[in-house]
């Protein structure tokens, strides 16, 4: 399948790719000059601590908060939560915090209905994505969460207007979004441990997928629901 369907797409998704990299640089530049000790592990972790068993709870409710708001993608979290905590417990807690957030906007939705997502989500994301879950069933619905760049935050919310149980959703989310914070995560712990190269490259595999994810969405759309039917 042909990536970008266009020279217009391919731009487009390259000016996004050189946009997230410039805002990545330009925050680790500044973070460089204005708060050096978060470029010390030892150093933010002892910071981190003095919250005790707070500071696990601290990175879970912010995980589960982008999910219902998304002010930051989910992803910026996990990197952090890699940079502080290490690979292992980072994962655990950043895949608590979107099973969460997932779990709340799915309930959210089907207690309030159709009128609050309507309210919350953007026009455009509910036209394309409208009658998606029922579509594509539970295997296109773990293909489509599991491709980084598309709207999953916002298909929590139209899972919960299905007839789909919540147990059943989590497992779905538990297993879609595993892969990329789990490369997130450990890039994170890269950058903590001073293995820039490797974080980086594994940073690339992430912003990559996401470009591709967010730039082709409605053609993965339209090949899940394919597959799905």
């Amino acid at each position: 399948m042909q990536i970008f369907t266009s020279r217009s797409a391919f731009r487009h998704g390259l000016v996004v790719a050189c946009f997230l990299l410039a805002a990545f640089f330009v925050a680790y530049a500044g973070a460089r000059q204005y708060a050096p000790f978060l470029f010390d592990a030892t150093e933010l972790r002892t910071w981190i601590g003095q919250f005790g068993a707070f500071a696990p709870l601290v990175f879970v409710l912010v995980q589960a908060v982008q999910v219902i708001v998304a002010p930051v993608p989910g992803q910026v979290i996990a990197l952090v939560s890699g940079y502080v905590f290490g690979p292992t417990e980072g994962t655990v807690y950043s895949l608590v915090g979107v099973i969460l957030g997932s779990a709340i906007a799915f309930s959210l939705s089907k207690r309030f209905g159709r009128p609050f997502v309507e309210k919350l989500l953007h026009e455009d994301v509910v036209t394309r994505f409208d009658g998606f879950v029922e579509r594509v069933g539970i295997p296109g619905l773990v293909a489509f969460v599991i491709i980084p760049g598309l709207p999953d935050d916002a298909i929590c919310f139209l899972s919960g207007l299905t007839k789909l149980r919540l147990r059943t959703f989590l497992v779905v989310i538990s297993i879609g979004r595993l892969p990329a914070y789990v490369i997130t995560v450990y890039a994170g712990g890269k950058l903590a441990t001073g293995e820039v190269t490797i974080a980086l490259g594994l940073l690339g595999i992430i912003i990559v997928g996401s470009v591709i994810g967010y730039s082709r969405q409605d053609s993965i759309r339209r090949v899940i629901e394919q597959f799905g039917n």
